[in-house]
């Protein structure tokens, strides 16, 4: 085997932010369950195993207080992970060192927050054994882990197509096409099978859908996803007996909207849970009810239970700030049930009072004394911010002195991530000292934001100055599908773009210390 151990490295990972690994939000999802969080007020630990690009190690150690390490063997990742630390000197330590390598190194310590996102199922066994030495070995008593895998029974109908496609691109395939030649003649291949009717995709019709999925997303995805030596989804309890042998008990979803079984689960499929109290039979069963795919669950070592004034005392004092203008706030969400309409007596006094006084965070202690609110429970005012948080639509705030403490940092890397902008559209996230996370901004967007920090105030300005990078490259807008061929026309959205963002937009991102 080579030093790749069979995983993918010829071509490179997608440059992801993924907002479930931050401290903030596994902290979030621990309260929600009655957990008391790692003690962080004067700083924590934090190890990423296997961090792909980067994007998000860096994100976290320029945004927060906290002492980043991170290792994954592609040494081009590891390459792009540094580039990015050497642009804002926060306290991070990237390596491209195997998960073999770093379980041996005795320099690196323990750690409150261990993080695998996107590695456990695309790894050989021995390479599972070398990372559960890191989570016995590095993880501190009351420290958590974050680990998110492809899970069975939803991945049950997509394991033969995976197989096939595999075993196309190592036979037919070759070296002479690259690995994106062999994946496009796999998939080709797989779509011949679907057209002559393969008994196989006739008795699951489903699978032909599965495949025109796999078909239609990014190459570089597809690459790690499907394309592997090793692929192994994992049942929920057999992840369970395996971190139980590292001193890890399950915690809790890291998927949001999983907190909420009523925008989920039919109200039969809720009677059917509730008498279930095993926890492993009650996710387990809870997995069928929603043929579930991908997990992202957290373990913790002897973390604290909560009483239930200590964990209604600590979500009081957590502070929300809005993301969005109202108007691109929809008042509806998207789950396996279906798309359903959000309660509009309670989402629009809670989004005009997130609004409100130029989109000032606001304690969760506040908004329960809101009259839609006021006579009810807490769990209507967490669940809304639950919807709100997983559509992208809101974060949580750090402390005031934190945010203060990193801000020049974060806005070195910031300006860092918009200088690449100008080439592509492959960044899109930026850091936020106020929430200690990334927030979504768009390639114009940041655009935008470079037009300002040369000094252009208005938004026509803005517009041209974007238009000039685009055109350079030979780049043109789209507008509802259609290539914007003619100048005058690409201008024309951009500054309407440009005039929605100074409208509301800038005045957010300057609030989050963005700008």
């Amino acid at each position: 085997m080579s030093w790749s151990s069979g995983y993918t490295t010829d071509i490179a990972y997608t440059h992801g932010y993924y907002g479930e690994i931050s401290p903030a939000h596994i902290d979030f999802c621990l309260l929600l369950a009655g957990y008391a969080p790692p003690r962080k007020e004067s700083g924590f630990r934090y190890l990423e195993l296997g961090y792909g690009q980067g994007l998000s190690i860096n994100i976290h150690a320029a945004a927060t207080n906290g002492e980043c390490w991170g290792t994954d063997f592609n040494p081009a990742h590891a390459a792009n992970a540094q580039s990015l630390a050497d642009s804002h000197g926060a306290d991070v330590h990237v390596f491209d060192e195997s998960f073999g390598d770093l379980a041996k190194r005795d320099d690196i310590g323990q750690f409150d927050y261990i993080t695998l996102h996107g590695i456990w199922s695309w790894i050989s066994d021995d390479v599972r054994a070398e990372i559960n030495e890191i989570l016995r070995r590095r993880l501190k008593v009351g420290g958590v882990v974050y680990l998110s895998y492809n899970t069975n029974p939803g991945w049950s109908i997509a394991m033969p197509i995976r197989h096939l496609l595999h075993l196309h691109s190592e036979t037919a395939g070759s070296e002479a096409q690259g690995i994106l030649g062999r994946i496009d003649g796999a998939i080709e291949f797989g779509k011949k099978l679907v057209e002559v009717q393969a008994r196989f995709f006739t008795n699951n019709p489903a699978a032909a859908g599965r495949l025109d999925g796999i078909a239609a997303q990014n190459r570089n995805y597809v690459a790690h996803e499907y394309f592997n030596s090793f692929w192994d989804p994992s049942t929920f309890s057999e992840v369970v007996d395996t971190m139980a042998d590292n001193k890890l008990s399950y915690a809790v979803s890291a998927t949001l909207m999983e907190h909420l079984d009523a925008i989920n689960l039919t109200a039969p499929q809720i009677e059917l849970l509730r008498p279930i109290t095993h926890p492993v039979l009650r996710e387990s069963t809870r997995d069928y009810l929603v043929n579930q795919q991908f997990r992202r669950d957290l373990y913790t070592r002897g973390a604290r239970r909560l009483s239930s004034l200590e964990q209604l005392e600590a979500l009081h004092r957590l502070r929300f700030v809005i993301l969005r203008s109202k108007a691109d706030i929809p008042l509806k969400v998207t789950t396996g049930l279906g798309e359903l309409q959000l309660r509009p007596e309670l989402y629009e006094p809670l989004i005009d009072f997130l609004i409100k006084d130029d989109y000032r965070p606001k304690s969760v202690a506040e908004m329960r004394e809101l009259p839609a609110f006021a006579s009810l429970p807490i769990s209507p005012v967490l669940e809304s911010l639950i919807v709100l948080m997983a559509g992208n639509h809101l974060a949580i705030v750090q402390d005031d002195s934190i945010a203060k403490a990193v801000e020049e940092r974060s806005r070195k890397l910031g300006k860092h991530l918009m200088e690449k902008s100008r080439l592509s559209g492959d960044h899109f996230f930026l850091p936020s000292p106020v929430t200690g996370t990334g927030i979504i901004v768009s390639r114009f967007e940041q655009l935008f934001l470079l037009a300002i920090n040369e000094g252009k105030a208005k938004p026509a300005d803005w517009a041209q100055y974007a238009w000039k990078i685009i055109s350079d490259q030979g780049q043109k807008l789209l507008l509802e599908g259609k290539v914007l061929e003619e100048t005058e026309e690409n201008l024309k959205e951009l500054e309407r773009q440009a005039k929605a963002f100074a409208e509301d937009r800038l005045k957010i991102l300057k609030l989050l210390k963005i700008v």
